[in-house]
């Protein structure tokens, strides 16, 4: 079929068929992420105007993001963005691609942002290792009163949060600060945020093509037993969180009793511990003792 008499249903069907023989999970939703993204619709007007025709230079760049997606590249990534927490989220090969997980992050720690802010006027929330800046972003669009520090050993991730911070209104409240973890911080924080790599060297190379292959291995990498950035963030949090604050960190599935003992012996204490979607361990909030 030329792409001169295509219509967009014709397009979408092509699309859905490709990715259901090339064995997607869910070939029906990627392709009408893809179609519907580089096409700048909405679903709905995916439906809607399915006889619409569709020229050839969109047609050969659907076709084009086919084969990407077909390679193992994730739909989003094809894209350059990706919604989290409500907002629009460019993505960069330097930053790992937000994922619905970690929102959970987001929906533990904002009750106490709301009780903190209510308490003490105007807050101050730190996002190690922020890269697309998600978790402080969508923080600081759900709290007004608070502003945010997002820090990252990538210039280009820092790039990448601050277009992001702009892109949804937050760039008075936002500052991008290069270091790891604490080495560039200054001042006391009311909420420490992080999602840090956690994945254990060895099980890096088993990860599916389009973890592997797409998001930066510095995101991923946890070290040995995949508990080497909680340890760096458990020495010095002491240091820059308020006796009043909160510390909220994604972990993987298996290490809430690691990471919980780690901190416990840097003298904080858990105070809530949450499952995701799929009823596995994700988030950890902890305290200061005292």
């Amino acid at each position: 079929m030329s792409s001169e008499s295509l219509t967009l249903g014709e397009l979408f069907g092509e699309v859905r068929s490709r990715f259901a023989e090339g064995g997607l999970d869910d070939p029906a939703t990627e392709a009408r992420i893809l179609v519907a993204g580089l096409l700048g619709l909405t679903f709905t007007e995916l439906v809607s105007r399915s006889d619409m025709p569709v020229a050839a230079e969109p047609a050969a760049s659907i076709r084009a993001a086919i084969e990407r997606r077909l390679a193992h590249e994730p739909v989003h990534r094809i894209l350059g963005e990706r919604e989290f927490y409500g907002l629009s989220l460019r993505l960069s090969p330097a930053t790992l691609e937000p994922r619905p997980d970690t929102e959970i992050l987001v929906d533990a720690v904002l009750p106490h942002v709301a009780e903190l802010a209510k308490r003490v006027g105007r807050i101050h929330i730190l996002d190690l290792g922020t890269g697309t800046g998600a978790i402080c972003l969508a923080l600081l669009h759900e709290c007004p009163q608070a502003d945010g520090v997002g820090s990252d050993i990538s210039a280009e991730a820092l790039k990448t949060a601050s277009q992001n911070a702009a892109r949804n209104g937050l760039e008075e409240r936002f500052q991008a600060i290069e270091g790891s973890w604490f080495e560039a911080i200054e001042g006391r924080f009311h909420v420490i945020v992080s999602n840090p790599p956690y994945i254990a060297s060895s099980v890096v190379t088993t990860l599916a093509p389009e973890v592997k292959f797409f998001d930066p291995p510095a995101a991923l990498d946890g070290g040995a037993d995949g508990l080497d950035a909680y340890r760096a963030i458990a020495a010095d949090a002491g240091r820059f969180l308020h006796r009043e604050g909160i510390l909220g960190l994604e972990i993987g599935y298996d290490q809430r009793v690691a990471v919980t003992a780690i901190f416990e012996e840097a003298g904080f204490f858990l105070i809530e511990s949450v499952k995701d979607y799929g009823r596995n361990d994700r988030v950890l909030l902890l305290k200061q003792n005292g």
